[in-house]
């Protein structure tokens, strides 16, 4: 009945703490859906609606001069992939169980598991996403080509990583204002839908760049654009102002959900 705990080495609790993480990332895949699949579908339907909607907004507003010459459709599914990772991982670490959650009286369970596992299993859906809908519009539609892969890469994982950094944040401040901060979870996401800057280029916009220059995803977004168009190159946009907001985030996130830990209540969590 009692156990005297047995000190592991540091390998020992490396591949524990590997175990925990995706348990828990599988915990998170399954939660909105128990069938995997049908949660992929789900989000991939999502970013095809959202795509279809743009594309007849921008010809609506005869906007369509504002794109790049070349591949249109990869034009609006650059803005959209970086504008859904970035806002899914926002919820999703933002929603995840945090310190006065009861899940964190399981043994071994902590808040840094927690987050983790957020924000993979958000990554694990938008990656398969744009790969089921890169290869289907590539087959089906008309060919997809990406000027440099790398840097593009390099772009939508530093919009996922903006996005943990801002839902660590939320997340933090939520067992002190649970209503509150999902309020502003809910209106920065509404709020990315313009300020993003997924329709427009930083290049054609002018007087209007200073409504824009501000947001780090709108930042990420053109620097992308500049990866996979040969023939355009951000000249009012760069990649070191969203990396600086990512890294201060975190540890603005990390100091704060520490902070939190240390004098959470579980009569907090009974107030959601």
């Amino acid at each position: 009945m009692f156990q005297t705990p047995r000190p592991k080495s540091v390998l020992e609790s490396a591949f524990t703490l590997i175990d925990l993480i995706f348990v828990a990332t599988v915990r998170n895949i399954r939660k909105t859906n128990g069938n995997a699949i049908i949660g992929l579908l789900m989000n991939i339907l999502q970013s095809v609606i959202m795509v279809a909607v743009f594309w007849l907004m921008i010809d609506v507003l005869g906007m369509r001069h504002l794109a790049l010459r070349g591949n249109y459709i990869v034009f609006l599914l650059s803005g959209i992939f970086l504008f859904m990772t970035h806002t899914k991982a926002v919820g999703a670490v933002a929603g995840a169980p945090n310190a006065a959650s009861p899940l964190m009286k399981h043994a071994n369970m902590n808040t840094a598991i927690s987050i983790t596992a957020a924000a993979l299993s958000s990554l694990y859906f938008q990656i398969l996403s744009m790969a089921v809908i890169l290869f289907i519009t590539h087959v089906a539609i008309e060919r997809v080509e990406i000027y440099d892969w790398a840097g593009f890469l390099k772009m939508f994982f530093l919009a996922w990583l903006s996005g943990v950094a801002l839902g660590l944040v939320l997340m933090a401040l939520s067992p002190w204002a649970p209503t509150v901060t999902s309020l502003i979870a809910t209106i920065y996401r509404r709020v990315q839908m313009l300020a993003s800057g997924k329709m427009f280029l930083a290049n054609t916009m002018g007087a209007y760049l200073y409504m824009f220059d501000w947001n780090p995803l709108f930042h990420i977004i053109d620097q992308a654009r500049g990866y996979a168009f040969i023939n355009y190159n951000p000249r009012f946009t760069n990649s070191e102002y969203p990396m600086a907001m990512t890294v201060a985030f975190l540890v603005l996130g990390m100091v704060a959900e520490f902070y939190t830990r240390k004098r959470t209540s579980l009569s907090w969590y009974a107030r959601r």
